[in-house]
């Protein structure tokens, strides 16, 4: 049976900053984000992932996103790259950005790419030869489906953020197969690919290699947005590269996401609170808890 996410367990797992500290103290992020058509989901997993204590944060896309992306978050350094075909990033910048991965304490793939066989073409060069650990979401879970085996790199850490959809196609089922036993198969992919799952939706679970599993009570149908799972994905990389246990990386990103949505939601409504209004209120929580 999955424990319950709590406070206590979140704030056990991340501590509070050393007075000595320094940037590089907490992790240089890598963030492949972006294409033409969702440029905003970019946004939204850089600034989700500076918001959760990113030190450094590259972004890799194109030139529109990174302009949209540069207006909304100073902090952010920037890779830029060739637009591909299909309005994404080109796939021959793949070796420009394996330079980038190897030196990152991790690397987030997926918010916004398009799923195309651009971002196919990405991924299979990025995801074996990345050398840092891994989270990927939405459209890098579309491309992964379609593969042979899940890509990761060797003895790293990889993390999924799928929601039902997503781990429907990565599993062969239909979705309602996957919310007819979410634990069961959350806890089962993330054994057989040695991987962490988050399976997104209504009390999320996520799930460890080793059979650990833990289910989340916070959030709110607030976040029934698009754009809630690019924040999700870059609180969660965020962790992931100031290094936290890649579980509780999940586990923290996940509660933090929810609890935030709830205050954001006593504040502006469910109706009425966009994703990226729980930023705020994330800073709150961190505030509160001397963080």
């Amino acid at each position: 049976m999955a424990k319950e996410i709590t406070a206590s367990l979140v704030f056990e797992h991340l501590p509070a900053r050393k007075p000595d500290s320094h940037k590089g103290s907490y992790g240089k992020l890598l963030c492949v984000c972006g294409c033409n058509q969702y440029r905003g989901a970019a946004a939204l997993a850089v600034e989700g992932a500076l918001r959760a204590g990113a030190g450094v944060l590259t972004l890799a896309s194109i030139e529109p996103v990174l302009q949209g992306v540069g207006a909304r978050c100073p902090e952010a350094v920037f890779l830029p790259c060739r637009t591909g075909e299909d309005g994404g990033i080109d796939p021959a910048e793949g070796e420009r950005i394996l330079q980038a991965a190897r030196g990152s304490d991790a690397m987030l793939f997926g918010p916004g790419l398009g799923n195309t066989p651009g971002t196919a073409a990405l991924l299979e060069q990025l995801g074996e030869s990345a050398g840092c650990p891994l989270v990927l979401d939405a459209d890098g879970l579309n491309a992964a489906a379609a593969m042979e085996s899940l890509p990761r790199p060797a003895n790293l850490p990889l993390i999924i953020t799928p929601h039902p959809g997503e781990m429907a196609r990565l599993c062969g089922v239909t979705t309602a197969e996957i919310n007819a036993s979410r634990e069961s198969v959350a806890a089962g992919y993330a054994r057989a690919n040695r991987c962490v799952v988050v399976l997104k939706g209504h009390r999320t679970i996520v799930a460890g290699p080793q059979g650990e599993v833990f289910c989340n009570t916070t959030g709110n149908p607030g976040l029934s947005r698009g754009g809630s799972g690019d924040i999700l994905a870059g609180m969660t990389a965020a962790f992931l590269g100031q290094g936290l246990d890649p579980l509780y990386a999940a586990v923290c990103a996940v509660w933090l996401h929810g609890a935030a949505a709830d205050r954001c939601a006593t504040r502006l409504g469910q109706y009425g609170m966009l994703p990226h209004d729980i930023l705020y209120d994330l800073g709150t929580i961190f505030a509160d808890s001397g963080r």
